[in-house]
């Protein structure tokens, strides 16, 4: 039998998985009560292993939240290290912001994710991590690029607004999470390239492949998480991480092509005074050097910061709207109260007036979307790496290497943070009795990180998702396709609908 197949079947996979789990949990045992220097030191409780955590992978984040039910922090064996994972905010703030200098990415992070995000942001820790961060957060707070992004988003909210109008009129369904990521990208490679992708309508044929193939990278990445086998695939180039090498030489072909692309034209053009260099990668050119790998992987964490993370969670808050009605038609009264509007001449004319000022009185808007993120978060799972052995603010004791992770997935179900109604979507909980959005605590809310780390994107994120969620619930109402069919996540750095999700639209009343 030839060893890729054995890899690849459940059968033998879990004999082999079984066998290495015994042998790796008594190594592990016996590695750490064998050190006179960890005697008088006490861990979290063990809740299982990373082995469990294969076993089930496509409901990963179910399995981890029951476990933070039992525990709100625990421990998981692996073969190298040790895994905890927490849903306190108190430990959250520790590794966040308290003793942020002992926790990062670390070397095995980087290992796991260098093929995707190269040396970007989210991989990097040190000098790297600071250089990246101190430029994207002076280019994030540019009165050009929030207006420059405004522009764009408004533009393709409105574009799709014109093929959900179009499905609605022939009385069709559509995959509102595929028109969503394709018009987010859409929108994102605008910002961060100047170039228009047109992956909606499907006219460039190699961003479609691009737009393909970072999603199945993106999915394969996150399996290294709990696959130890992924180095022997790697080295052997078989089963997912051949699949993997496939779809980052696409991935790579692409984003080379058009960073070649981006620095001729510019030197072309260093003359022209009415060359557009809005564009996240134009401004980079201006203060950085031509490194074209360096490049590549600033802009591939752009997009994956910009582009899964929204449509993710405003294909989350579309079935959330589908699932609750009420919610669904208090966001439309206010979109149709706050524009003034009593009905739609065209797509382009409303998004283009949905202004900065009008998103700013959209509190009902903003509640709803952050009460999907609460539940759905984009990214469910984030973990650091410890440095030096440290005491957390509980009393339990990590290990030097070991990582340690927050779980904002199963945070926004616990019932000791949000209350009793904790699973339950509620807008409402986000508002003041005047009805005026009260954010709550980062490390209590954690979609968005904390202290040093907090996303640069968050308001970036939100202008776009208020845009497209004033648009879409302003002028449709929408319905599952399919009321008893199931909806679940895909188990992937972010968090997607698996296999999409089908709703039908109906033009409000006096579209």
């Amino acid at each position: 039998m030839a060893a890729s197949d054995f890899l690849s079947r459940p059968n033998y996979l879990a004999a082999l998985v079984s066998l290495v789990s015994v042998i790796v949990i008594a190594h592990v045992l016996s590695r750490k009560f064998s050190k006179s220097k960890r005697k008088n030191r006490k861990y979290h409780p063990v809740a299982g292993s990373i082995f469990h955590q294969l076993f089930n992978f496509n409901r990963l984040h179910h399995y981890m939240t029951d476990l933070s039910k039992k525990h709100k922090t625990y421990r998981v064996f692996a073969p190298s290290r040790g895994e905890i994972f927490t849903a306190d905010p108190v430990i959250v703030e520790y590794i966040l912001k308290t003793n942020f200098e002992n926790y990062g990415k670390g070397t095995h992070q980087h290992e796991i994710l260098r093929d995707l995000l190269g040396d970007g942001i989210f991989s990097v820790d040190g000098e790297k991590w600071r250089q990246q961060r101190k430029i994207s957060s002076y280019e994030f707070s540019t009165k050009v690029l929030r207006d420059f992004s405004s522009v764009i988003f408004r533009k393709n909210a409105a574009k799709l607004g014109s093929v959900l109008s179009e499905a609605a009129n022939a009385n069709l369904s559509v995959d509102i999470q595929d028109l969503l990521m394709k018009s987010t990208l859409d929108s994102i490679f605008k910002v961060a390239f100047g170039v228009e992708l047109d992956s909606m309508c499907g006219s460039n044929e190699e961003g479609k492949k691009f737009a393909i193939a970072f999603d199945n990278a993106s999915a394969a990445i996150l399996q290294r998480y709990v696959d130890v086998f992924w180095r022997i695939k790697k080295l052997l180039n078989i089963g997912s991480e051949a699949t993997l090498r496939q779809n980052i030489k696409v991935i790579d072909d692409f984003v080379y092509k058009l960073i070649r692309n981006k620095i001729e034209l510019i030197k072309k053009s260093k003359d022209d005074p009415s060359m557009e260099r809005d564009d996240i990668l134009s401004r980079f050119l201006q203060v950085t050097d031509t490194d074209q790998t360096y490049l590549r992987d600033i802009v591939l964490n752009f997009i994956i910061a910009g582009k899964d993370t929204t449509a993710a969670t405003l294909s989350w808050f579309i079935y959330m709207l589908c699932k609750n009605p009420s919610v669904q038609e208090k966001v439309a009264q206010e979109v149709k109260h706050t524009m003034k509007r009593k009905g739609i001449a065209n797509y382009i004319e409303f998004a283009s007036s949905v202004d900065e000022e009008v998103l700013e009185k959209m509190n009902y808007l903003h509640a709803a979307l952050t009460e999907t993120l609460r539940l759905y978060p984009a990214v469910p799972v984030d973990a650091k790496i410890c440095f030096a052995d440290d005491t957390l603010p509980d009393g339990y004791s990590v290990n030097k290497g070991d990582m340690v992770g927050y779980q904002p997935y199963a945070m926004g179900r616990m019932k000791f943070l949000w209350g009793e109604d904790a699973e339950d979507f509620k807008p409402e909980r986000w508002l003041d009795e005047n009805g005026i959005f009260q954010p709550e605590s980062p490390f209590k809310f954690t979609a968005f990180q904390a202290g040093p780390r907090i996303c640069l994107g968050k308001e970036f994120a939100y202008r776009q998702m208020k845009i497209f969620g004033a648009v879409l619930v302003g002028c449709f109402e929408f319905k599952l396709n399919d009321e008893q069919k199931a909806v679940n996540y895909k188990t992937m750095i972010n968090l997607h609908i698996d296999g999409g999700l089908q709703v039908r639209m109906f033009h409000r009343s006096g579209n």
